[in-house]
C-alpha cells in the first residue's frame, strides 16, 4: 500500500489515504453537480484503500442532492474532506483529492454524473468504488 497525506485549508483536519498503487495511476472523479463544481471537488477512492481523518475539532456533516451521502467537512474552514456513506458495519467514502499535498501527481479528473443514477444505483456504485474511512481524534463524527 502507498500512503499519501493532506490537510484542509486551515490545517486543522489532516488526512492519510492508503491506496494499492501510486497516485499517478489514479484519475479522481469530478462530480458535475453544482455543489461539487462550485467547490472544485474531485473524489479519490479505491475499494482496497483506506482513508484516515484526524481533526483537532469536531467535524461537521453536510447533506446535498439526494441526501444519501454525507459530506464530512472541517468545522473551522468548511473544506469538504470526503463524501461518505454509513453502512451497517463501516463508514465508506471518497477523499476530496485536491487536499492531498501530492495532488499534482494524479491524472486529470474524470467527469461523472451521479445525479443521473437512481438512489439504489448510487449506493451500489459507492459500495463498489469507495474506501474504508476511520476518523480519529476529537473530530469523531
Amino acid at each position: 500500500m502507498f500512503s499519501n497525506f493532506g490537510k484542509c485549508t486551515c490545517g486543522q483536519t489532516k488526512v492519510k489515504i492508503s491506496l494499492p498503487e501510486t497516485l499517478d495511476k489514479f484519475s479522481p472523479r469530478a462530480c458535475d453537480c453544482d455543489f461539487c463544481v462550485s467547490r472544485n471537488i474531485s473524489y479519490l477512492s479505491h475499494p482496497e484503500g483506506e482513508l484516515e481523518i484526524e481533526s483537532a475539532f469536531p467535524l461537521k456533516i453536510l447533506k446535498q442532492g439526494s441526501n444519501q451521502a454525507s459530506f464530512i467537512t472541517c468545522s473551522s474552514c468548511k473544506s469538504v474532506i470526503a463524501s461518505s456513506l454509513q453502512l451497517e458495519d463501516k463508514l465508506v467514502g471518497a477523499l476530496n483529492s485536491p487536499l492531498l499535498s501530492d495532488f499534482s501527481l494524479l491524472q486529470n479528473p474524470t467527469i461523472v454524473s451521479p445525479k443521473k443514477l437512481k438512489a439504489q444505483e448510487k449506493v451500489e456504485r459507492w459500495q463498489k468504488l469507495w474506501l474504508n474511512i476511520k476518523v480519529n481524534g476529537v473530530g469523531r463524527i
